[in-house]
């Protein structure tokens, strides 16, 4: 057999009864709709029922697939502890899909896993299901840091199981939209949260999964949502296939967005190699990027690249421009993925011989020496953006009043801490906020005595 089927549904504990006490009357579409999934799924009667889950253990650099052959969970965080779910592993096909994923480089397993139990992004659905069918067994799927793409490769892997064995796989992705819908919502408002939802669930009305792998990955974070990955697994577990889709249900008035679509597959459709074009489309819009590079980026660029390729640094090219070998700065090299920032290493004041010297060292610290993140992979070079900042010299400062957080930078130091924060930043509008994050990086705290200085940098992109 192979995938007979694939739904998106949200997991909100008070949808379950005992847990909304009543407020579930509120989301009445959303349970109706859940009620429709439930009662297709007891028709496709499948065998293993693949949960895509963003509340379990989740790595920044690997998915996790739950192991063993059991697990329970219930809702005892949300007052309900005598509601109780049981599933029966497919350790079997998790097993085969470990394997497939570690063939294709994907990064990905049943180790690590941290709480055996349910989680109720796993719960919720299994609560509707069990309603109408009860006869399967489960794979529970966790999300990463890794790239979209790279999780839309892993649902090909999916793909790839399901057609290995005689069992019907069907998979449920779990998934919020945003959580920043009203002012009055328990996480507020922000003007991507509406945004988000009305995109996310037009492309899921369209079965529009390419724009699942474009969404900016900042904007995505300012609408605060938690089922994107989600989706994308499930999109490349339709890889290739003609997909007729419905948007059963939306809804959010608890300021939290609640989606139910249904996919069904219809045949094979050779245009819907979604990774595939994305890649097309990415290397056709490097090459222009590259074209627009000045020489401090291309040499940050070209450093990474070759030390990710060969591990060893790379020699300094010929031809470089002369402002980059006759002077000495400090140098940030900043990477970012898919509009998220993937590394950023740098100098608060000269440490090599020249600027050029300093942007080849940065560069290959930013992509394999910042601690926030793994290494970057060969795989991710063609995803990956950089910006160079050349620092100015710094100039002592007595007060926050100094400060423009577009044009200075700051340093805060006491005698054996120093943090730095770049100027023009995202996120930060006041000196305040700039002072604040620079002291929590150098780990000093607000109490303690220290001093400030302030510098311009020329960014470079």
């Amino acid at each position: 057999m192979s995938l007979i089927g694939a739904f998106i549904v949200p997991h909100p504990p008070l949808i379950v009864p005992e847990v909304g006490r009543g407020q579930e009357k509120e989301i009445q579409k959303t349970i109706d709709a859940y009620k429709e999934v439930a009662r297709r799924i007891e028709k496709l009667k499948p065998d293993t029922i693949i949960v895509v889950t963003p509340h379990s253990v989740m790595y920044s650099d690997y998915l996790h697939i739950s192991p063993g052959e059991h697990a329970v969970g219930n809702f005892k965080e949300f007052g309900a502890p005598g509601v109780q779910i049981k599933v029966d592993y497919d350790s079997e096909f998790a097993k085969r899909l470990a394997d497939l994923a570690e063939n294709e480089g994907i990064n990905a397993g049943v180790l690590g896993e941290r709480h055996k139990e349910l989680d109720h992004a796993t719960m919720v659905p299994l609560y509707f299901i069990n309603q109408y069918y009860q006869d399967y067994k489960v794979v529970r799927i966790s999300l990463s840091g890794l790239l979209p793409i790279t999780h839309y490769r892993f649902g090909k892997c999916i793909l790839a199981a399901a057609q290995e064995t005689e069992k019907k796989i069907l998979i449920v992705a779990s998934g919020d939209l945003s959580h920043k819908l009203i002012a009055t919502g328990p996480y507020g408002l922000s003007k991507e949260g509406p945004i988000f939802d009305h995109e996310v669930t037009e492309a899921m009305a369209n079965a529009d999964f390419l724009r699942f792998l474009t969404f900016n990955a900042d904007f995505s974070e300012a609408a605060a949502e938690c089922g994107l990955r989600s989706f994308i697994i499930m999109a490349g577990a339709l890889d290739g296939k003609a997909v007729s889709s419905e948007l059963l249900s939306y809804e959010g008035p608890f300021g939290v967005g609640y989606a139910v679509a249904a996919f069904l597959i219809t045949g094979e459709d050779e245009n819907r190699h979604f990774d595939e074009i994305l890649e097309k489309k990415n290397k056709a819009d490097l090459e222009v990027l590259k074209e627009d590079e000045d020489s401090y980026v291309k040499l940050a660029r070209q450093s990474l690249e070759h030390y990710v390729k060969t591990h060893h640094p790379i020699k300094r090219p010929e031809g470089i421009r002369d402002e980059l070998i006759n002077r000495k700065a400090g140098v940030f090299v900043s990477l970012k993925a898919n509009g998220k920032l993937r590394g950023c290493i740098g100098t608060i004041s000269p440490t090599k011989a020249t600027v050029a010297d300093e942007i080849v060292y940065n560069a290959v610290s930013a992509g394999a020496r910042d601690p926030r993140f793994h290494p970057v992979t060969e795989d991710e070079l063609p995803w990956l953006t950089y910006s160079v900042d050349v620092l100015g010299e710094p100039q002592p400062i007595t007060s926050m009043e100094e400060l423009d957080v577009v044009r200075y930078g700051v340093i805060v130091s006491t005698e054996e801490k120093h943090g730095l924060l770049l100027p023009n930043l995202e996120g930060v509008s006041t000196p305040e906020q700039q002072v604040s994050i620079a002291l929590q990086k150098a780990g000093i705290s607000e109490k303690e005595k220290y001093t400030m200085e302030r510098f311009e940098v020329v960014r470079h992109k």
